[in-house]
This record gives C-alpha cells, sequence and structure tokens, in this order.
C-alpha cells in the first residue's frame, strides 16, 4: 500500500516498536503500514464508512470524537500521538493540542498553510475565501473550521512550553523547493510537526 506523502513522512519519524495513538485516523492506512513495523497502538475515527474500513483492514479502531477530548487514555500512555489534516476541523484545537501533549510522550500535527501566496492572493486581492487543492469547499460547506499558518501553529506551541523537535513542508504535490526551504510559510502548503512536550 502506498502512504499519501504526508504520511510517509510520519511514518518515517515514528520508530519500530513505538506505540501510537491516530487522531481522526481515516481507513486506517498509517496505522496498517506501522504494523509491518511492529508498531502498535489505536486509531480514533467518528465517520462509520472509514471505521468499518479500518475494522476490515485488521487496524485498532474507537469511535470517538476528538472535540470531547482524550479522557478514555492516562497520561504519557503513548510514544506518539499522531493528528493528520485534522487540527484545523476540530473546534478547539488549543484544547485538542493540549490533550495530545497529554497522553502522548510527542505528538505529530500535519496541517494545510493558511499563510500560502496563493491563500493570501486570494483574500486579498480577491476578497474571497481561498480555494486551493489543499482547502477544496467553499467557506460554506468546508469542514475546515480553524485555518492556521505556520507562524500562527508554532506560536501556540511556544504559548504551551511545546518545542518543536522537527518539521517537514512541503507543497501541494508533498515536494519542498528552494522557495520553500527559504519562506516555509509563504511558499509551503502542507506542514508536519514533531513536537515535545517541553515542561515535562
Amino acid at each position: 500500500m502506498t502512504l499519501r506523502v504526508d504520511l510517509q513522512i510520519i511514518s518515517d519519524w515514528i520508530p519500530d516498536n513505538a506505540h501510537v495513538l491516530d487522531l481522526g485516523c481515516g481507513n486506517g492506512a498509517l496505522l496498517k503500514h506501522l504494523q509491518q513495523r511492529n508498531v502498535t497502538g489505536y486509531g480514533l475515527e467518528i465517520d462509520n464508512s472509514k471505521f468499518t474500513e479500518c475494522i476490515h483492514s485488521g487496524v485498532n479502531v474507537i469511535q470517538a470524537d476528538l472535540d470531547v477530548g482524550l479522557g478514555q487514555f492516562a497520561d504519557q500512555s503513548f510514544d506518539f500521538v499522531i493528528l493528520s489534516q485534522t487540527l484545523q476541523a476540530v473546534k478547539r484545537p488549543d484544547f485538542l493540542l493540549r490533550e495530545i501533549m497529554r497522553v502522548g510522550k510527542q505528538g505529530i500535527i500535519g496541517f494545510p498553510n493558511f499563510g500560502h501566496w496563493q491563500c493570501r492572493v486570494q483574500l486579498g486581492l480577491g476578497g474571497k475565501m481561498p480555494v486551493s487543492k489543499n482547502l477544496p469547499n467553499a467557506w460554506f460547506d468546508t469542514p475546515n473550521i480553524h485555518l492556521c499558518t505556520l507562524k500562527d501553529f508554532e506560536k501556540i506551541c511556544d504559548q504551551y512550553g511545546f518545542s518543536v523537535v522537527n518539521r517537514s513542508v512541503v507543497n501541494h504535490e508533498h515536494k519542498d523547493t528552494l522557495g520553500i526551504r527559504l519562506l516555509p510559510n509563504l511558499f509551503g502548503q502542507i506542514a508536519v510537526y514533531l513536537i515535545h512536550n517541553g515542561k515535562s
């Protein structure tokens, strides 16, 4: 099974034999892939059809709403807690980030970058909410309710004392470019962060 490139980045950051929790795990592709390396854990998914796909593919999955938190899990009970392409769709991203770092020793967070130059142009010059490959829905039917930029995410990490251990920023083709390396918040479309609780 070929992974999405952002999921491949996440997979590369997770060592063999780790214990993980994948929030909003979708069809369980990442967890299924990680099982080949003796990585154990669970996925959380609210969508019925995706939940069923996980079960059929042999992925441990729990049907749960991320907006109510992770109260069923003890502190520091996972090596990694993963949240890929879901942060912008939850009601309280700040609350969920704190929950991630409570139950996980490290967190891996991926999200679309609203600071990308095309978003800025559409909003600044066109006067309309941006629509792109990474943000394909119109403002009235989008699941994305809390969009952020790389700078916004790094600011909230700093606010809560989370250290950025690693960061990968790519374009919609999941490629790195010179522009992204020089000005990631302007040219990057998708970001993946590995964070650690600097207070622990």
